[in-house]
């Protein structure tokens, strides 16, 4: 007779890996599928900012009617409109310049080399976090910091056709979204709010259209007058936006879940997935050793990050369990058994926190073994020899 607490354990573990299945696939799908869209001819939408638009009032309505209307979800209480303006407000303009200028980039270079600028995203959180005293400066985290800009230099470099104007763009958006993450963890830090991503895009889906009607007025709209682009395929744009929601939902699935680190980890996989993927669905896509080369030295450094964060955050649960621990009474005289291992701490973990931890150090295991066999390689021959072998795994 099969144990119920190893089925229920295996039921939860198979919905895990599921919702991050659902994560991955969505999230690669949506780059895939805007991309096609701003730059397909059969479709003929090159407009970053329209596009956008679109997303943020479809997502605006469907969490009003899922929220208000069907109440199918819960919208959090303790919104204020001093948190709303101070906040919300930065958040969602800050969301809408990051999508503008992350989908405008498209429009200028590859799938593939605008996740390979995304690789640089830690860095401008940690810069901007010390500078808003959230983040403290460390030997540690700045070594960490300069591994990844050096493998986005390095990546960028082995750029075949490489556009300056994509490269801004993107590198904007990378901004906009690291003052986007800084804006929410004032939020929760500073003022104690805490959402779940169906309350956080209740409050910031409008605010976030707002901010692009306005520009949209004066720089795209001109344009699709002129060219008669009124006449879209609502079909396909329709299904783009609600690909779309279907992506913030997930989101909401995995971190109900798992937790924010694990779905940060899985990230990285994604970013894997798009490079190769797009690699074979996008003709201006044509990936390079130099490329690869870069892009990996980049994830090992955004691994190193996610570890560092890890270990950080398990210091700081073990701080407050033994507080918690000697604010309890003792009921009898004899010693309970005190577990300082690693293993006891991790297996001790839910689920959620095994995963991201196991797949957090498969990847710096990983990182630190190709690292220590390109550092044996010092002909120039062999060096290239070595990373086309690489690549071949």
């Amino acid at each position: 007779m099969a144990d119920p607490v190893k089925n229920k354990l295996l039921k939860e573990e198979i919905i895990t890996y599921a919702y991050l299945i659902l994560y991955i696939a969505l999230s690669s799908g949506q780059i895939f599928f805007n991309k096609w869209v701003l730059s397909s001819k059969e479709i003929n939408f090159p407009y970053p900012l329209g596009l956008t638009l679109l997303h943020m009032a479809f997502s605006s309505i469907l969490c009003f009617l899922l929220t208000k209307v069907f109440k199918v979800m819960k919208v959090e209480e303790g919104m204020t409109m001093e948190i709303y303006t101070t906040s919300v407000i930065p958040i969602g303009a800050m969301f809408a310049m990051t999508l503008w200028l992350g989908n405008t980039a498209y429009l200028y270079i590859s799938v593939a080399f605008a996740q390979m600028l995304k690789a640089i995203m830690p860095v401008a959180v940690f810069i901007l976090g010390v500078a808003a005293g959230l983040e403290v400066m460390s030997c540690r985290m700045l070594l960490i910091m300069s591994v990844i800009s050096f493998g986005v230099l390095v990546a960028s470099y082995g750029e075949v056709n490489i556009s300056w104007i994509g490269v801004v763009y993107q590198m904007g958006g990378v901004v906009g979204e690291a003052l986007r993450l800084i804006f929410m963890e004032i939020l929760v830090k500073r003022k104690g709010l805490k959402l779940n991503p169906i309350s956080i895009m209740y409050y910031v889906s409008p605010c976030s259209a707002l901010c692009l009607f306005i520009p949209w007025i004066f720089l795209e709209k001109p344009k699709m007058e002129a060219h008669g682009t009124w006449n879209f395929q609502p079909v396909v744009l329709t299904l783009n936006s609600l690909c779309t929601f279907a992506l913030n939902l997930s989101v909401f699935l995995v971190i109900s879940h798992t937790s924010a680190l694990t779905i940060r980890v899985a990230g990285v996989v994604k970013d894997w997935v798009v490079v190769l993927v797009s690699a074979l669905l996008f003709a201006d896509t044509k990936l390079t050793v130099i490329n690869l080369f870069g892009y990996g030295i980049a994830i090992a450094g955004v691994a190193a990050y996610n570890n560092y964060k890890l270990k950080r955050e398990a210091s700081r649960h073990i701080s407050d369990d033994s507080q918690d621990a000697q604010a309890i009474p003792m009921a009898a005289s004899s010693t309970p058994p005190v577990y300082n291992t690693v293993q006891e701490n991790v297996m001790s973990r839910p689920f959620d926190d095994r995963f991201a931890v196991a797949l957090t150090c498969a990847i710096d295991s990983a990182a630190e073994y190709w690292g220590r066999k390109l550092l044996v390689i010092s002909d120039q021959q062999m060096f290239l020899q070595g990373l086309v072998g690489i690549v071949d795994l």
